[in-house]
């Protein structure tokens, strides 16, 4: 599996966010999910794929669950 990455940027209100993803990052989230265990693993995927500078940025945002799950749905779309 190649381990390219794909960097793609998601607009949350006025603020644009990148994401760097390998194939190894969604596959993470993917063997993390389970059936109790969902918002855990979009999160863990949305911090550390987002660039690093805009992770104190991107953090408070991730308090709420259904954003955490639309911003890791919308993420995986892409």
């Amino acid at each position: 599996m190649s381990q390219q990455n794909t960097e793609i940027t998601l607009e949350i209100g006025d603020q644009e966010f990148t994401f760097n993803l390998t194939p190894a990052d969604v596959t993470k989230y993917f063997n993390a999910l389970t059936q109790t265990n969902k918002v855990a693993p979009g999160n863990n995927l949305l911090m550390t794929t987002v660039l690093q500078e805009q992770k104190a940025v991107l953090k408070p945002l991730l308090a709420n669950p259904v954003m955490v799950m639309q911003l890791a749905g919308a993420l995986l779309e892409e």
